[in-house]
């Protein structure tokens, strides 16, 4: 749908609060503050909501398990785990509560899981359970492993679904969401910011400004004229790819090896709500947007899955998607990179709001992080 907020003969247009980035945080923002009595404008550069990140992902409901207590991520993933199952019953969007097992595929690995186990209870998750061999071959028999730790809490969702209800809450409120409206400039004033569009040259006056701009959101609070080098705010690309399975295979639930990788959570056997399977994703940087897939790393994935699934012949796989996450360049001292989720006020911007660095699990903790910006926004005023 285009839609276009009003505009007003030979006067600059001022809004409320302007929200950059119509994916699924920037949809659960908006959906959290829309209201009658206030104008709230979601830009979204694209011609639809999602087309980035939100979109090219697993569409897991995660359940907290892989962050540090008390960060923003541990937080929000936790809580927006609760907030989305609820979310979906209540706006008939497509989700399952399937659970997860993370298995280790050799007893060396088994100290992992209950490091991971350990974790994630101290983040709140509820249920894990470390499984012996026997255990989960009772749960899945053709699964290979020394152990898994078993999590209930995961699922899976229909990504689209859930944008397009975020969407229809933020219209239904009273809200805009403007579609092929690229930021082009933020110049601060004494009574907000004036946003440029690329797009036919419009200017408008917003007293609010929040940045869910995804894998741009550096180049937008960069616009604002934050240093993002000397805040850490820079972002690098991270790509993951994804191989259908062109057979159903006898796994009821999500299949995860035990984490190898800094970049991701490594290859996993992700099922969706159709039933249909895939594997995925790698994870390696790359210096510019491209989603092509190298039918190559299919011999990687294989190996990978063989690892713990006998069933799988090379010959089943077929490049499916690739998605990019909009990952930190640099995380805290142990190099763990968290959410920014921040309103910009010691820099000088008060009611910009930075949300920089949301990749996995972003998708789960939007709702929770929209929760955060709106105490932010209602604090800044």
């Amino acid at each position: 749908m285009d839609v276009h907020f009003p505009s007003k003969e030979n006067q600059m247009e001022n809004v409320d609060i302007t929200i950059i980035g119509a994916g699924v945080v920037g949809l659960a923002v908006g959906a959290a503050l829309s209201d009658p009595s206030r104008q709230v404008v979601v830009l979204e550069k694209n011609l639809a909501f999602g087309q980035e990140s939100s979109s090219r992902n697993s569409e897991v409901i995660h359940a907290g398990l892989y962050y540090p207590p008390e960060s923003l991520k541990a937080r929000t993933c936790v809580r927006g785990n609760q907030m989305l199952y609820s979310f979906c019953s209540r706006h008939d969007v497509g989700c399952a509560r399937l659970g997860k097992l993370m298995v280790a595929a050799r007893e060396e690995e088994i100290p992992e899981l209950e490091r991971i186990k350990s974790r994630g209870e101290a983040c709140g998750v509820e249920g894990l359970t470390i499984l012996d061999r026997t255990q989960v071959a009772r749960m899945e028999p053709h699964i290979h492993a020394q152990a898994a730790l078993w999590s209930p809490a995961t699922g899976i969702i229909n990504s689209h679904e859930l944008m397009q209800a975020y969407s229809r809450q933020i219209e239904d409120r009273g809200g805009f969401i403007v579609y092929d409206s690229e930021v082009a400039a933020v110049e601060p004033q004494s009574n907000g910011y004036v946003l440029s569009i690329a797009q036919g040259d419009y200017r408008f006056m917003s007293r609010t400004v929040i940045n869910c701009a995804g894998l741009s959101s550096d180049r937008i609070a960069g616009l604002a004229g934050i240093d993002i080098d000397r805040v850490r705010y820079r972002l690098k690309y991270c790509k993951g790819e994804y191989f259908a399975l062109q057979k159903k295979l006898p796994v009821k639930h999500l299949i995860y090896d035990t984490p190898r990788d800094e970049l991701g959570l490594g290859i996993h056997l992700v099922i969706d709500l159709a039933g249909g399977m895939r594997l995925g994703p790698n994870a390696f940087t790359i210096d510019s947007l491209d989603y092509k897939i190298d039918p190559s790393h299919k011999r990687e994935f294989h190996d990978l899955a063989r690892r713990y699934f006998e069933g799988i012949d090379i010959e089943d796989l077929v490049p499916d998607t690739a998605g990019i996450r909009p990952q930190l360049l640099s995380g805290d001292e142990h190099g763990f990179k968290d959410f920014i989720i921040k309103e910009e006020t010691d820099k000088g911007l008060p009611g910009f709001i930075n949300c920089i660095g949301i990749e996995s699990p972003g998708l789960t903790a939007a709702p929770a992080i929209a929760e955060e910006v709106a105490r932010l926004v209602k604090s800044s005023q």
